[in-house]
Order: C-alpha cells, then structure tokens, then sequence
C-alpha cells in the first residue's frame, strides 16, 4: 500500500463529482463537523460507556468518550503526519491531514454500538445465538442470507453501515464521507464468515459491495475474495491506539471518582507507567495542589501524554511493516517495557475491580433484558405483519428503517439499525410502555 492512493478525499456515493487532479484539503475537516452536528453522534451522551447513567458523579458515556478519543486520535495523527512528510518530502500525499482523518474515525468509532454498553452487542448476539432468534437461522441461510452477521453482531461493522447505508428518505452514500475516513473506521476488514466465533468482523454481508468498493479504490491489500478479507487500513492503528489509550486510563479515573479504586491505588495505577526518576517530579507538582481530583487529573494527562508519544513512536518505527501488512497486533502492545507493564497491570485491575461491579453487571442484566425483548418483539412482527398486534407494534419503527424489505435478512437489519440506534433511555421506556410497566399521561 501507499500513501498517495490511500489519502483519498473521495466521498462515498458522490464519487461522479470527485476530480482525481485536485485534492481539497478541508474535505475532512468537513467529515469531522459533520459527524457533530449529527444526530447519531449526539445519541452517544445517553449511552452507557461503562458506568450507569445518569448518577449524582459524572462519568464517561460514549459521547464523551468519543471526543476524547478524537482529541487523542488528533494528536497522534499530528505527530504521525509531521514525521510522514519529513521522511517523504517529495511526496504528494497530504499527510498534513493525516490528524483530521483519525480525528473524525475516532468521532464515528462507537456509532454503531447499541444501548447498555458493552454489554450491548453480545446481547444482540446471543439472542440469535441462544435466545428465540436461534429459530430463524434456516430461514435466514435459506435466502442466501449471511447468519454470521447475527450470531456475532459487531458494532463495528454496525458504524460503517449508519455511514453508508441509504436508509428509506435519505440520499445515497449515507453520511458521504471521504473514502480515508471510512477506512480508518474498520478495525476488522473482513467478513463475519472469518471472525472464527469471535464477533469481530468489519462489515455486514449487506455492505460487502460497498466496503469493497472503497477498499479496491485506495488500493488496500485484498488477501481473500470469498470470504472477504483485507490487510487493516493503516490510520486503523491509530484510532484503534486512541480508544485503547482514553477507555483504560479513563474508566481508571471513573473509578476512583465513584470510590471504587482508593486514592492511593489509582497514583499508583498512573505512576507505574513512569520511571523513579520522572516519578519525584512529578510528586513534586502534584504537591503543589492539595485537590485530590487535580491530582488523578495531572496524573490521568501524564499518562495519556506518554501513551501517545510512545504509540506514535510504534507507528513510525513499523511503517512499513504496516503498508506491507506484516504488522501484528496493536501499537500499545508495542511500546516499550516501562509503560506496557504498566498497561497491562492497569488492564487486569480493570477486570477484575472495574468492569465487574454490582452497577456494571446490573446494567448488563438490564440490557440483556430489555434488548432481547424489543428485539423477539419486532423481529415477530416483521415476521407476520399483517397480525393487528404487529401493525401496532411496527408503526413505532420510523419510516427511515426498511421493515418492508424483500428479504428477511434485510428485515432483521432494519430491526437491527433500530434497536442498536436507541439511546438507554429511550429502550428502557419503550420496553416499559410495550410490556404495560408505563403507561402515557392522559
């Protein structure tokens, strides 16, 4: 692969307007304040990150994540793109808008992924995998129909099609976003037939043609073509390294706001990271304050600030083993020793103190509970609409969303863009009012 075709400002479905002998350099720029100004992006605030939502101490949503990651994903795409244009003064690519592109990925990362947090996606799969979905699987595969997108929904592979996709009412191409873009999104470029059980795949079997399409065009290493399968998009490692960098540092400071790490375990957690050295100065600062909060924040910053210089490091020294597609792994399993001790130590203390919490695990119970019902429940309707309860229950689903598709398949995905769209709030009460629990004010 290489730098000039993989920067492409191309834009999905307005490619007959696209001139190859001029780049507009503000094109993705103009990605990023499209996705903010998006109403799938502002959804993101009423969604679960990790703690519940709302509580008396604020925590991370996805919403906020997402700008964090953003702002992250920006910095190491600056440092990237200044060092790119060093060692390729000749070249035409524009790695000055290197920063933009990674900056917009990291906004779109998370759009896909449904309600209740993490918990979410594996809901939605284990309904088809073990829930009353399991009886559509012949039905499914007999249409031709990928089952494999269903048993290991993604929510990867959910964003690229919010993005591309041109739901009933709205204009082709989805979003429109540059070509660049859309690729640094797809952490797994490759068919739910290869995610091996694993629920990690790309793209849905409804925007295979599409995503190859924008593939084919930056010249991505195509290493199968039935099943699907291409070498990563390079910029993936960047956004990938920015949401690996914000969630663990950041769902460490959640926990220590909400009394769940001590005080002394969470300095301890970030000033592993640093040498004894850089450790006495920065006691030295942290006295300074006396503001215990200010203190995990310094801390927090330091951290993030090492994490990018070491991750930007890693992209640099294996350049070209990423545009050759021999690169393996993640940039933050490649920094050096100090610092990925210490991310592993923070990693197994996430799991074991963080993720597992009463109010963590009480919020998965909810979202298995209320996924799984709205999903039997409309999945049951498109299945016989013509029944009065299923007219009733179908005229809730927006016109946008194509429940009257020629395929079951197809039906099943638009119940999908539904449901993985709602924000906690909205599923929560739609659950009730459906199951009788809430009832409208007269």
């Amino acid at each position: 692969m290489n730098w000039e075709q993989l920067l492409s400002a191309k834009r999905f479905g307005l490619e007959k307007y696209h001139d190859n002998k001029h780049h507009d350099r503000t094109e993705f720029q103009r990605d990023y304040d499209r996705l903010i100004f998006s109403s799938p992006f502002r959804r993101l605030q009423n969604k679960t990150q990790v703690f519940p939502l709302p509580g008396s101490v604020f925590v991370h949503n996805r919403l906020t994540h997402s700008i964090e990651v953003s702002s992250v994903g920006r910095s190491l795409g600056v440092i990237v793109g200044r060092e790119l244009r060093k060692k390729y003064p000749q070249s035409e690519a524009h790695f000055e808008e290197i920063d933009s592109i990674v900056a917009a990925a990291c906004l779109a990362h998370d759009l896909g992924n449904p309600p209740f947090g993490h918990s979410g996606e594996t809901a939605i799969s284990t309904y088809f995998s073990e829930g009353k979905g399991r009886g559509l699987e012949q039905k499914i595969k007999a249409e031709g129909g990928r089952w494999e997108d269903f048993i290991n929904f993604e929510g990867n592979a959910n964003s690229i099609r919010l993005l591309i996709h041109q739901f009933n009412g709205r204009r082709p191409g989805g979003f429109v976003m540059t070509y660049s873009t859309l690729a640094s999104i797809a952490k797994y470029p490759y068919s739910s037939i290869i995610g091996n059980g694993k629920g990690k795949f790309g793209f849905f079997q409804a925007e295979e043609d599409d995503f190859k399409r924008i593939a084919d065009d930056l010249r991505m290493n195509c290493l199968s073509k039935s099943p699907l399968h291409y070498q990563r998009y390079p910029l993936v490692y960047l956004v990938e390294a920015a949401d690996d960098i914000c969630y663990k540092i950041m769902d460490i400071e959640d926990a220590h706001k909400l009394g769940i790490l001590t005080t002394e375990h969470t300095m301890e957690l970030f000033l592993n990271f640093f040498s004894e050295e850089r450790q006495e100065k920065m006691r030295r600062v942290m006295d300074v304050v006396t503001d215990v909060n200010e203190q995990i924040a310094y801390l927090r910053s330091s951290v993030i600030g090492l994490l990018v210089d070491e991750c930007s490091a890693v992209f640099l020294k294996y350049e070209d083993e990423i545009l050759e597609g021999k690169f393996t792994g993640s940039l933050v399993k490649n920094i050096s020793s100090l610092p990925n001790e210490a991310y592993r130590i923070a990693t197994e203390i996430s799991y074991k103190k963080i993720y597992k919490t009463k109010d963590v695990v009480d919020i998965e119970l909810a979202g298995y509970r209320i996924i799984g019902f709205l999903l039997d429940t409309f999945i049951t309707a498109i299945e016989n609409p013509t029944n009065k309860y299923s007219e009733l229950i179908l005229s809730r689903i927006p016109e946008q969303y194509e429940i009257n598709a020629p395929t079951l398949y197809q039906r099943i995905l638009a119940i999908l863009d539904f449901v993985s769209g709602m924000t906690d709030v909205y599923a929560l009460d739609l659950y009730r009012k459906i199951t009788g629990m809430s009832l409208p004010t007269v």
